[in-house]
């Protein structure tokens, strides 16, 4: 099995977060969102993996191809990196990494996290994950017929047509089909709003009878902005809590301090006369002094002084001493 992950985009939702790191960098909980990402893939597939191709800017640098390969070696793969540079859409995207399209294969935008609890039916053509959703009409959608076969792919309804949303993972038998209806799309120019879309390829392997049913997940967590990715930070560290980890490391030194779970507290952190938690993410290095924080993410040898923190984001080697409650600043940020 392979994974193919675009993470091309620049992330300006954000910013100034991704400013200095790509998105799918970013830690929630101690691990960055693609790490989680694929490691939640993996315990899906239940197969070994072969490689991981991550499809990425050319100007995200050296140091980001580096950690990505750490990434797939972790989890026992080749990690390969494949260049994005113009936004030509996802089918556009997908392509950039054409070389692992072989033998079935797992595409997996890395903006979202999820949990799940299915087995993949190898024995279809395509599995497209989905979530129920409130209101279909923000998402594209899939109908299911009575077999539980996909039929139609919907996008952004304006009148209910389904509640399934797909949240942008998916898995093809044969990367080989995927590769030739996309080259098609390309080779004719079949564009909407100027970009090659992936939907328009799954349209057309419908239509030659391919096979596609839904991977339901149980909760599909977004990172696109500052407000949502506090909010998956937090519904994380209650999973990983709830399954028994221990996310507190055993280097940190705690000065009359009170840590109030779930919390991440990484490496080497300091804390004194503070209050973390609940729904803390502390990286490491961190110093907390004279502060309370709750449903925060802080990166990595950050420092918190005199603050009372709620839905806060703070990047790496940034500096905090204030008022302020509901923040959002970026790495070697100081405001004092």
């Amino acid at each position: 099995m392979k994974i193919i992950v675009p993470m091309a985009g620049r992330g300006s939702r954000l910013r100034p977060h991704t400013l200095t790191v790509p998105k799918p960098l970013i830690p929630i909980a101690g691990k960055p969102i693609v790490h989680r990402l694929v490691e939640d893939i993996a315990g899906v597939i239940n197969q070994d993996i072969e490689e991981i191709a991550f499809i990425i800017h050319k100007d995200f640098g050296k140091q980001v191809e580096v950690e990505l390969i750490a990434i797939a070696e972790k989890l026992g793969a080749k990690g390969t990196i494949c260049y994005q540079n113009e936004a030509l859409g996802t089918a556009h995207a997908i392509m950039c990494a054409k070389e692992a399209m072989q033998g079935p294969i797992v595409v997996a935008y890395a903006d979202t996290l999820f949990r799940a609890d299915f087995s993949l039916d190898t024995s279809a053509d395509s599995v497209i994950w989905v979530k129920q959703v409130e209101d279909p009409s923000a998402f594209g959608v899939v109908q299911l017929n009575e077999n539980n076969q996909i039929v139609d792919f919907v996008e952004k309804p304006k009148e209910f047509v389904s509640d399934l949303a797909i949240i942008g993972i998916y898995y093809f038998k044969s990367g080989e089909t995927l590769r030739s209806e996309l080259q098609y799309l390309l080779d004719n120019n079949v564009v909407k709003g100027g970009e090659y879309q992936l939907t328009d390829a799954l349209e057309n392997m419908k239509v030659k009878g391919l096979k596609f049913v839904p991977g339901k997940v149980d909760e599909w967590m977004d990172c696109g902005n500052k407000n949502v990715t506090v909010e998956t930070n937090s519904r994380l560290l209650g999973f990983l809590h709830a399954d028994g980890e221990n996310l507190v490391d055993p280097s940190i030194i705690c000065e009359n301090s009170t840590i109030i779970q779930p919390c991440f507290i990484g490496e080497n952190v300091k804390l004194v006369n503070a209050t973390i938690g609940p729904n803390v993410s502390l990286g490491n290095g961190c110093t907390v002094l004279n502060s309370s924080l709750k449903n925060s993410l802080v990166q990595n040898q950050s420092t918190i002084k005199n603050a009372h923190l709620d839905n806060a984001m703070i990047g790496s080697f940034a500096s905090f001493d204030g008022n302020f409650t509901s923040i959002s600043i970026g790495d070697y940020s100081v405001l004092e």
